[in-house]
């Protein structure tokens, strides 16, 4: 059985200004346009970006507004590059603001940015075996 299928949405103030940053940045494709959603094609799984003003509700019920500062979340993407420091260069120059330069880890390099709109992103780059130089044997399941 295949494992679920998934899709990334991102809100964004500006669905011109992202549409142009995410292309420029990463190299994604732009491909269907439905009202007020740009589809980003190229990569693994699809990104919509999705046109959301700053102080809109951000839930139907609740007080919660979206804010398009610099913002923590738990969920964030790291987009995998072969040249993490030509990655950033590329990315910087497309309106990212870089939050911790590029460094070395046991399994490769990884920089912190910030889209335009607040989102936090990662880029890296797997060295030697990647994530297999730390990851723990996966565990067996009995029968």
């Amino acid at each position: 059985m295949a494992g679920p299928s998934f899709i990334i949405n991102i809100d964004v103030p500006d669905l011109a200004a992202a549409t142009r940053f995410y292309t420029e940045a990463l190299g994604l494709t732009p491909g269907r346009r439905f009202a007020g959603t740009v589809e980003l094609v190229g990569g693994p799984t699809p990104i919509y970006l999705l046109q959301n003003d700053a102080g809109s509700k951000a839930l139907p019920h609740g007080e919660a507004r979206r804010s398009y500062d610099r913002h923590w979340t738990p969920v964030h993407l790291d987009f995998v590059a072969e040249d993490v420091e030509a990655a950033v260069m590329r990315a910087v120059a497309a309106g990212a603001v870089v939050e911790r330069p590029p460094r070395s880890e046991e399994w490769g390099r990884i920089a912190h940015l910030a889209d335009p709109f607040g989102n936090g992103f990662c880029l890296i780059q797997f060295t030697g075996r990647g994530y297999d130089e730390i990851a723990e044997p996966a565990a067996t399941s009995e029968p």
